[in-house]
């Protein structure tokens, strides 16, 4: 029997390919998608070629009622979930005075509430399994003023996972900082200003996606000890 696996932000990037890659170590599949609908159906397809289920639900995890319905669903459809990734990410970068409290409120909850409640509602489910946030090096490190709200979930989501670890004692929790990765949003990026913050934060090249994904399934193998911070730069984490 397959264990399941709940990716949130699962249609591009990032989570694409960790679906992929635990789809490849037979795992089942929860994932969520927000506004990516064409990318989430390429990848139901490309996953049929997969002996596993793959389930998906449209959340925007900053509407209490569609992250409400979702824990509903979960909690209705399944006695026991392995492992959680939480992926779903929004930045909203612009200049310090124009940020207005509705747009930081909504980094907010995306990146850093959505996740607690995820694991606080879903705790009974993933007893004995893992929990993993996709944190960030801008939470730590190489946060610029453009994207300070960004910056200062992924410190959250840092932080709690390190709080969670004490919490939760018979669940593992660990966090994955990766820089600059390549993805499509950072590709549509102003090329200009993305080599200026690689080398602002001293960052040679882009991260490739399959190297998390590799990180997560090695993740799920060790005996790291719960709380732990996985640092990721140049393809080398």
């Amino acid at each position: 029997m397959n264990k399941i696996a709940i990716v949130t932000g699962c249609a591009k990037g990032i989570g694409r390919k960790i679906v992929l890659e635990l789809a490849h170590n037979n795992y089942d599949i929860i994932g969520t998608y927000n506004t990516s609908l064409d990318e989430i159906n390429d990848l139901k397809n490309e996953l049929d070629n997969y002996d596993i289920n793959f389930n998906y639900y449209k959340v925007d995890f900053s509407n209490d009622e569609e992250l409400d319905n979702f824990i509903n669903n979960i909690k209705s459809n399944y006695n026991k979930i392995d492992l959680l990734i939480n992926n779903a990410a929004l930045s909203i970068d612009n200049d310090f005075k124009l940020k207005t409290k509705e747009e930081f409120m909504k980094v907010l909850e995306v990146n850093l509430v959505a996740p607690f409640l995820l694991i606080q509602k879903l705790s009974e489910l993933l007893k004995n399994g893992i929990i993993i946030n996709i944190c960030s090096t801008d939470g730590i490190n190489t946060y610029s003023k453009l994207n300070m709200d960004y910056s200062a979930s992924k410190a959250g989501l840092i932080n709690l996972t390190k709080s969670l670890s004490l919490e939760l004692t018979t669940t593992k929790v660990y966090g994955i900082c990766p820089n600059w990765v390549n993805t499509e949003s950072i590709r549509e990026m102003d090329s200009k200003y993305l080599d200026d913050e690689l080398k602002r934060v001293g960052q040679k090249k882009l991260i490739e996606p399959i190297e998390i994904a590799k990180k997560v399934i090695e993740l799920t193998n060790s005996n790291l000890e719960s709380g732990s911070i996985i640092v990721m730069e140049d393809n080398n984490g």
